[in-house]
């Protein structure tokens, strides 16, 4: 009986030894082939169109001096209508024409100590403001301004504030393609480089998206613009 009970405990002992040599390979293994699977890659994918503008905001701003402040109103009042009239003559609809309250400077008041009298005592600026969809349209009427010009507005301009704006407001529209070009072209840098690597390109372990940019293509052609988007995304790689 000792001799039965103790060849039943060495080959118990035999088997649990076998079990437990099979889990820690399985688990080394396990281990390994987890170390491997987290391999990886990250690459930016670049994503680039060109669009028009949907929207033309244009400052028309003009001048006009008086010794009189009721002769300068009206002189205001004058060119407004003028210029008003010729945007519509010219395809530009009343909806889309806003003017602003004159800025009336007095120029008596600031002297500060200067004997030299200015030769009109008030000058007005007053802005005419085209605000547009139809940009072809209003990029053709800007050309015919100095026929305006002619007929003695004098037009101001080259501050910020009188500065012609082009818009893209689409941009919700491209957004899912471009993101999408953004994506293919991050897999095939990932694609590039597992190849030079000599490993597989797995599915993608974690994604960003980066922010839209919208610039001017090119400071002759604002109406033009470039939008922009790179995505980050990170692979799994394997052997």
């Amino acid at each position: 009986m000792p001799n039965t009970s103790n060849a039943s405990a060495a080959i118990l002992g035999l088997f649990i030894f076998v079990g437990l040599l099979s889990m820690g390979y399985l688990l080394g293994d396990s281990v390994i082939r987890f170390k491997e699977y987290e391999r990886s890659v990250i690459v930016k994918g670049l994503a680039e169109r060109e669009y028009a503008a949907d929207i033309v905001i244009w400052p028309i701003q003009f001048s006009e001096a008086s010794n009189s402040l009721g002769e300068l109103y009206s002189s205001i009042e004058s060119s407004a209508f003028k210029i008003r009239d010729f945007l519509e003559a010219n395809g530009v609809r009343s909806e889309e024409i806003s003017l602003s309250t004159p800025a009336i400077t007095d120029k008596s008041a600031q002297q500060y100590g200067n004997t030299d009298r200015a030769e009109f005592r008030y000058t007005g600026i007053q802005t005419v403001t085209v605000y547009s969809r139809n940009i072809e349209a209003v990029r053709k009427v800007m050309s015919f301004l100095p026929e305006l010009g002619k007929k003695g507005i004098v037009f101001t301009g080259g501050d910020y504030q009188s500065q012609t704006e082009y818009l893209f407001t689409r941009l919700n529209e491209v957004k899912p393609e471009m993101v999408e070009d953004a994506t293919r072209n991050a897999r095939e840098v990932a694609n590039k480089f597992s190849a030079d690597s000599r490993s597989t390109l797995g599915k993608i372990k974690k994604a960003s998206q980066g922010q839209f940019s919208i610039e001017d293509r090119d400071k002759n052609n604002p109406h033009i613009k470039r939008v922009r988007v790179v995505s980050t995304v990170e692979y799994y790689l394997s052997d």
